[in-house]
């Protein structure tokens, strides 16, 4: 694709203005002055006007297919719908010659983003996946720490992203089954899973619990992975819809050091509210959330990097425009769905209490 080579903006459509092409997607892209937002797709009324509200000058559609039928105007699709969706939206902007980014999870199945990486090799086109809490400030304080060796030789690693959501406002979310990407493990599984890859490599051994608590069918309310890294690394993933009470976000036990953390990372609820990448305050965290690091003689704050999600359509841009690497590799993607794939194919779903 062109791109800015010719000096215009990437001309970018988003499918889906759920929370994800609201909150994430459309203030990234409208922040960022190499995309150019022509399109929103959303059949929803309420959702349609709040397109037309944060995107003026985008066609506001209500089906794919419409779009679609002006692809010659586009150059990147954005899918953020719900993710049994994602395979046939993503092969279908694929066939029309655009780049896509795809929201998590990738696909619903390894086999279908496998098809979706083929494809985009075959064609030369850019195929990304919009894994965000890469570029959480806790997470890049973190990785830092693993990097330059603060904590030493790492020995164990907990990550926990829970909520309190007795009553899902979303019922896809509610009733979805696995096999449609519904459940915990689909929901937040690909950061944690992610991220634990990100920092410690391939796991040569996985384990899993997953526990529905809410009646009726639908995917698991929480799940716990336990991962044994390649490097000896064992890392705990704790995640749950139904989290009273709050519990570390990281912990780390190294030979030299520990470290912890509580709280998640400020950009989404940021967003939400309409604090922006432009404010001052955006992506940063204050003092008194800061992680702590030490051991049994003392602790001292580790001061939060800031979060940084533009970058990833910053990178984004520098891709589709000069030919670089993508912020998210799609095989880093597509081997955090199969994790997910084997652990559904190996543990059942419990009933809790």
């Amino acid at each position: 694709m062109n791109g800015q080579r010719d000096g215009r903006p990437i001309r970018t459509a988003i499918i889906g203005f759920g929370t994800g092409g609201r909150v994430f997607h459309g203030p990234l892209l409208a922040a960022d002055p190499g995309f150019d937002v022509v399109a929103v797709v959303t059949a929803d009324p309420a959702r349609r006007a709040q397109a037309a509200k944060d995107h003026p000058g985008a066609a506001v559609l209500r089906t794919a297919d419409e779009l679609f039928a002006e692809a010659g105007r586009l150059d990147l699709v954005v899918v953020t719908t719900p993710p049994d969706t994602h395979y046939d939206l993503a092969m279908a902007a694929l066939h029309r010659g655009l780049a896509v980014v795809v929201d998590k999870p990738f696909t619903v199945r390894a086999e279908q983003g496998r098809e979706l990486i083929a494809e985009a090799e075959r064609r030369g086109l850019l195929l990304t996946v919009f894994h965000n809490r890469r570029y959480d400030g806790d997470f890049r304080t973190l990785r830092r720490l693993v990097a330059d060796g603060t904590l030493g030789e790492i020995r164990s690693f907990e990550s926990r992203f829970e909520w309190w959501k007795p009553d899902e406002p979303k019922a896809w979310k509610a009733q979805a089954l696995p096999s449609a990407g519904g459940g915990m493990l689909f929901d937040l599984g690909p950061h944690l899973l992610d991220q634990a890859v990100q920092l410690f490599g391939p796991a040569d051994s996985v384990h899993a619990e997953l526990t529905r608590y809410r009646p009726g069918a639908g995917g698991d309310d929480e799940a716990f992975v336990s991962l044994v890294h390649r490097n000896g690394v064992r890392s705990h993933l704790a995640m749950s819809s139904l989290a009273p009470l709050e519990r570390p976000r990281f912990t780390v036990v190294g030979s030299s050091a520990g470290f912890v953390k509580w709280g998640l990372d400020r950009q989404e609820p940021q967003l939400d509210s309409g604090v922006g990448p432009g404010d001052a305050e955006y992506g940063r965290e204050p003092a008194e959330h800061w992680g702590r690091l030490g051991g049994r003689d003392g602790q001292s704050p580790v001061p939060t990097e800031p979060g940084r999600y533009p970058s990833f359509y910053q990178e984004l841009a520098v891709a589709l425009t000069e030919g670089g690497p993508p912020p998210v590799a799609a095989g880093d993607a597509l081997a955090v769905i199969e994790l997910i794939e084997r652990i559904y194919a190996t543990t059942d779903i419990r009933r809790g209490r």
